[in-house]
């Protein structure tokens, strides 16, 4: 099962340690001065983590349903980083506009997905 997840497990403790860090870690680093860059960290990393996860799980989809239902994966473990924030780390805090930015790089992946997905079967068979 880790053979076949190694990617996702990989992003997702990139992930949990990016979360969890402390704050100040960030601050000083200071490579950009962009409104909301956070944001779109949340979005990035999220995308990523989806679409790592669907590709790893691609040949098991038989409909868009499981699709969804795979989605959860990603949202769930978002959300618990959040809940995880605001109780367990003294610099950082639980947000929920983190958890739509999070929800908006997932429906992206999922998206994309979909889009490219009756050309990828169809170079496959």
């Amino acid at each position: 099962m880790i053979r076949n997840n190694k990617f996702s497990i990989i992003i997702s403790v990139v992930i949990l340690y990016l979360s969890l860090a402390n704050a100040k870690t960030f601050e000083n680093a200071g490579l950009f001065d962009i409104k909301y860059l956070d944001k779109l960290v949340h979005f990035g990393l999220y995308f990523t983590f989806t679409i790592t996860v669907i590709f790893e799980h691609r040949k098991f989809f038989s409909n868009t349903r499981q699709l969804l239902l795979t989605a959860l994966i990603p949202f769930g473990f978002g959300v618990l980083i959040e809940f995880m924030q605001a109780d367990f780390t003294a610099t950082r805090t639980g947000d929920i506009i983190d958890v739509f930015a999070n929800t908006a790089g997932i429906f992206c992946a999922l998206y994309l997905w979909l889009v490219i997905s009756p050309y990828y079967n169809h170079k496959i068979k």
